[in-house]
């Protein structure tokens, strides 16, 4: 049986398996809503979404409507000015058909909002907060520095960081900080992109470090896979401590983790999909990357202007174009026969 988790000072109390909101933007409105409520009517209460996933806050606020007392809605905001901030919160209300965010967040944040640091917007949070729009104040990141500094600073109530069973000493270090600052901490990519495919390794592992995993959950069949959970224990047994082991070295080094901040490429290729293609290819079946369409996106990379762009807004500091490089001389070796893949 899942047990509930309270995220940190905040007092929202919930089941440990949450729900992503991110993957629903690629859904119709009515699968979309159809999902949500299943969600909810499965165990689900704690749902996350943010500004920049396109129209994922009106399926929220759709499928809600009426019942908000009843769920706990996290979102987000990617403003860099206080103008921004009251503009992004405003259109967030009005989509999510509600009067108040549960949890609002900084977006992956490359500083430490504070207040009195000449921004303007931590105060903005506080102004927000004072106004009954929002009952608490969390952050998101993908630098692990910048994440520190947040955790270490008190002025956040949530944190919510990547973090998977392929997570290594630092984002546990994260986890702890967190624990001893009775922070809330939210697990997000903890499939890592797709990589992951073992679900109860997942769920062993985030519950064995206490932890809110939010599930990015696109498909009927995904959330039945997770409200399983909801009355069956994943235990971190010998078996599954062993079967991550093996997965981290199969994964160990620099890879792309599919967040997608990369994009857009000004040559139109899909990075987080492409960089990670000798991966994808070993870990799912192979039919669909290795397709016509699949082809044609793969051959994209040879247009690549070396702009550095993708380089320069990755979260793990990848040399992006040198990591097309090599899935893409990967990719046709697959393509030759000279590698067998699934």
């Amino acid at each position: 049986m899942i047990r509930n988790y309270t995220l940190g000072q905040t007092g929202i109390t919930v089941p440990q398996n949450a729900f992503g909101v991110l993957p629903l933007q690629r859904t119709d409105m009515e699968t979309a809503v159809m999902i949500l409520r299943k969600a909810y009517d499965g165990g689900m209460r704690f749902f996350d979404t943010a500004r920049a996933y396109t129209d994922s806050e009106e399926k929220v606020g759709k499928a809600f409507a009426g019942m908000r007392d009843k769920v706990f809605i996290a979102s987000k905001t990617h403003a860099l000015t206080p103008d921004e901030f009251r503009k992004d919160l405003e259109t967030s209300l009005e989509k999510l058909q509600t009067d108040y965010i549960d949890l609002y967040q900084f977006h992956q944040v490359n500083q430490c909002w504070k207040p009195g640091d000449g921004s303007g917007m931590y105060e903005c949070m506080l102004e927000a907060k004072a106004a009954g729009k929002i009952r608490h104040i969390g952050v998101t990141a993908h630098k692990i520095e910048v994440a520190y500094e947040c955790v270490e600073s008190g002025l956040y109530e949530t944190m919510q960081f990547p973090f998977s069973y392929l997570s290594g000493e630092k984002e546990i270090r994260l986890v702890n900080m967190c624990h001893e600052r009775n922070m809330g901490f939210i697990a997000m990519k903890s499939l890592a992109g797709g990589l992951i495919t073992h679900a109860e390794a997942a769920m062993a592992f985030a519950l064995e470090h206490d932890v809110l995993p939010i599930w990015g959950i696109q498909r009927e069949n995904e959330l039945d896979e997770w409200l399983a959970f909801m009355d069956h224990d994943a235990v971190m047994t010998d078996e599954i401590r062993a079967f991550i082991e093996k997965e981290k070295q199969e994964l160990a080094g620099d890879f792309c983790r599919g967040c997608g901040y990369c994009m857009p490429c000004p040559m139109g290729i899909k990075i987080n999909t492409c960089a990670r293609m000798s991966l994808l290819l070993r870990r799912a079946p192979s039919a669909k990357w290795l397709s016509e369409a699949g082809q044609a996106e793969m051959n994209k990379i040879e247009t690549c202007i070396h702009c550095y762009q993708c380089a320069s807004k990755c979260p793990y500091e990848l040399d992006t174009p040198a990591l097309l490089e090599k899935n893409l001389a990967d990719y046709r070796r697959v393509l030759a026969g000279e590698v067998k893949v699934q």
